[in-house]
């Protein structure tokens, strides 16, 4: 009778462990909403820099982000990443923006990547106004607060390198 009742009391015990573990439960599918986020920011952000706040084009992105800009070298201090857009919005001439074409978020919901194409017009050496087009990948992570930022950013033209000139 006595293992009876040990037997049953460990039985009882197990259960009520079991029962008072939490049950997972698969998240809700936030996806559709996190792409629309996305999207939405980087609208945000090419407009903001559209009006050359450099300011608020660098406030996108997160602490540790990574700025791989083109023909130079990548950047992963605010400094640096602030330096960079500096650099681009007070440019002579400067004007331009990009467009998100695609938009993709992890089923994880914590990671995201826009790909698109921009425009930027600058004024070249001789002051005459020059335009570049290209393309640029921007790869976004969910901070702990739940909003996006920008962790890696990267853009190259899709113009032809200029002519090596001939040596005289």
């Amino acid at each position: 009778m006595k293992k009876l009742l040990v037997l049953v009391a460990c039985v009882a015990t197990l259960a009520l462990m079991y029962g008072c573990q939490p049950q997972s439960q698969t998240p809700p599918d936030t996806k559709a909403a996190d792409e629309t986020a996305l999207k939405n920011l980087d609208a945000e952000w090419s407009k903001a820099a559209g009006t050359k706040d450099v300011d608020k084009t660098v406030s996108y992105y997160a602490a540790d982000a990574m700025v791989l800009p083109e023909n130079g070298p990548a950047v992963s201090s605010k400094d640096a990443i602030r330096n960079v857009w500096k650099g681009m919005l007070t440019a002579p001439g400067f004007s331009g923006g990009w467009t998100g074409t695609k938009v993709e978020v992890a089923r994880s919901g914590d990671i995201g990547y826009v790909t698109g194409t921009y425009s930027m017009t600058m004024n070249d050496a001789s002051g005459k106004p020059a335009t570049d087009k290209g393309k640029f990948v921007e790869v976004w992570k969910k901070q702990s607060d739940g909003s996006w930022k920008c962790a890696v950013d990267i853009w190259n033209s899709d113009l032809p390198l200029p002519a090596p000139q001939e040596k005289k």
